[in-house]
């Protein structure tokens, strides 16, 4: 009878103990040992931002399973019989003796283990910028429960804050300071908020709505310098100004811990990450790799790329656990799929955005459509604001971007299903997607998406983008701006320019002799809807030099007007 392999695994926080719970259920009487630097093992970072504000209530809910059990070194040996040596680093990986040299940080000894099926889950590490002043008091990261916990000794106490960064952690940090009432002002050296996940049409509202809920942002900065007084942070200097600021946060990203994987002759990607094959195994064929240190595939471009995110963390661990276990499950790859919170609004992508589409040879089409995420009347019908980013020619589904305070996720997932699975426009919209007033429109959102680029690919509505319609004011373009929103609609937030004629939709076809015709018009309403029925309405009527403005007031993040 074959013996089960002996598995020891370098990680103890997402992808390790998931890869050994996955091996542990399908050989029952393997030897499996789980190795962490760390005191803290199997939590929830991603909670970490909700505990921060008050959502997550108490520290220990971060290490919880669904039963209320504590995931410790106790409940791995107890129900998993899985050993896991907490603050031991490993030191040496001996390929050639498959033995690993691991040091306990306690109390320094070392010894070797040997291995049969080695596992590399080492995760990643923050990138520290080389910031003078970084050692100030007050200087945070949060990349685990201890500088989790040593934010929350003083964040009660703090006024005004700064994060560096605008990426996932980044804004979910400015998010929870700003819920507790703590002027949270973000830096980033991009122009944009959520640089590499939402384009900068989607991020330009994203941060407008987010400045009225009382978070600022300085982008396109750099930062010099962390100043101080008594040894504590008091100031953010930046390339173009000085921020007051009680406490920082620095979530400017990560790098893949990949130490001891070189070390031990392992292949490392171009991404900087660790090289693995569709299985999950790196260059040595026992040795797997997976979760924030593992590279991975873009399913859409095939070209490897480092996304770290828990979600792939946990498939690669399962897949990895498969594998030693002898089931040869394969890992194709990733489109980005990931979702996060800032205030009230959420935030989703999957696929390629727009220019990593072009950036990738894609001619692109796209469109962008605000909707209720469920009927109209129904009491708890909010805002999604979604972007489908398809191929021209092929109308091939490249990516699908959304932000609002309504449900993204599901329209985000029906997305990924479909890129994955290569639907086209036409595919998208044929779906049959459920529907009952609290949960969905008739048509759904991301359908109806789909269906304004098909109007857009077809010519049945010209469309102007809120950006184009902004440079024409600021130019001082001769045309005109048709607003055919309600008179309520219109006084509440008026675009105050000489150009705008305000004709009720109701009353388009009575007044339609009143609207010029040897000029440019621009139709707009609140969510796009009524300005493409009065763009149609004025073709019928022998206009010629019309467009619609893309997504209405909703998508408008320039100026002093919008629907904030």
């Amino acid at each position: 009878m074959k013996q089960d392999p002996r598995i020891v695994i370098i990680g103890g926080v997402a992808a390790g103990p998931k890869a050994a719970a996955r091996a542990r259920r399908l050989l029952p009487n393997a030897e499996i040992t789980v190795i962490d630097r760390g005191r803290w093992i199997s939590y929830a970072g991603c909670g970490m931002p909700f505990f921060l504000d008050g959502q997550v209530n108490t520290f220990e809910e971060l290490f919880n399973t669904a039963y209320d059990v504590i995931r410790d070194e106790g409940y791995f040996l107890r129900e998993k019989d899985i050993t896991v040596l907490t603050s031991t680093e490993a030191m040496e990986i001996d390929r050639a003796k498959k033995m690993i040299r691991i040091k306990d940080l306690a109390g320094q000894e070392e010894r070797w283990i040997p291995y049969d099926k080695l596992v590399v889950a080492t995760g990643a590490s923050p990138i520290i910028p080389p910031i003078e002043g970084r050692d100030l008091k007050g200087v945070h990261g949060l990349n685990n429960p201890d500088d989790l916990l040593r934010l929350m000794e003083t964040v009660g106490d703090v006024n005004e804050a700064v994060v560096v960064g605008a990426g996932f952690i980044g804004m979910e940090v400015a998010g929870a300071l700003s819920n507790r009432n703590i002027l949270t002002t973000v830096v980033e050296l991009r122009d944009q908020i959520l640089p590499g996940v939402l384009d900068e049409d989607l991020a330009g509202v994203l941060k407008t709505r987010l400045e009225s809920q009382g978070i600022d942002f300085a982008l396109g900065q750099k930062v010099i310098r962390f100043e101080g007084e008594n040894g504590r942070v008091a100031r953010v200097v930046t390339d173009r100004g000085t921020l007051d600021a009680e406490m920082v946060v620095m979530a400017v990203g990560v790098r893949p811990n990949v130490e001891p994987a070189l070390k031990a002759g392992l292949k490392i990607g171009d991404t900087g990450a660790i090289e693995v094959n569709e299985y999950m195994q790196t260059s040595d064929p026992d040795i797997y790799a997976c979760g924030d240190c593992a590279e991975n595939v873009n399913i859409l471009s095939g070209r490897h790329t480092y996304v770290p995110l828990a979600s792939s963390a946990n498939r690669q661990g399962r897949v990895v656990g498969d594998n030693i276990a002898g089931r040869r499950s394969r890992y194709n790859g990733i489109l980005g799929t990931a979702l996060l919170q800032v205030k009230n609004w959420n935030v989703g992508r999957t696929g390629l955005g727009e220019q990593q589409a072009q950036a990738l040879g894609y001619e692109t089409q796209t469109a962008i459509t605000p909707a209720h995420d469920r009927s109209h009347y129904h009491p708890n019908h909010s805002l999604v604001i979604l972007k489908v980013i398809a191929e021209e020619g092929t109308g091939r589904l490249l990516g699908v971007q959304g932000i609002g305070p309504g449900g993204l996720d599901k329209r985000i997932d029906v997305a990924a299903t479909a890129i994955s699975f290569g639907a086209t426009l036409e595919n998208l919209v044929d779906l049959d997607l459920g529907y009952a007033p609290p949960y969905n429109t008739t048509i759904d959102a991301l359908q109806h998406t789909a269906n304004t680029l098909r109007n857009k690919k077809s010519g049945l509505v010209p469309m102007i983008s809120p950006r184009k319609v902004w440079e024409k004011l600021q130019s001082g373009d001769d045309f005109v701006l048709l607003d055919v929103r309600t008179q309520r609609e219109h006084d509440s937030k008026p675009m105050n320019d000489e150009r705008v004629i305000h004709v009720i939709m109701g009353e388009l076809r009575e007044r339609i002799d009143s609207i010029p015709r040897d000029k440019e018009i621009v139709v707009f309403c609140d969510l796009g809807i009524r300005s493409y029925e009065a763009l149609r309405v004025l073709k019928g009527a022998g206009f010629t030099n019309i467009r619609s403005m893309e997504g209405g007031m909703r998508l408008w993040a320039y100026g002093p007007v919008g629907m904030l």
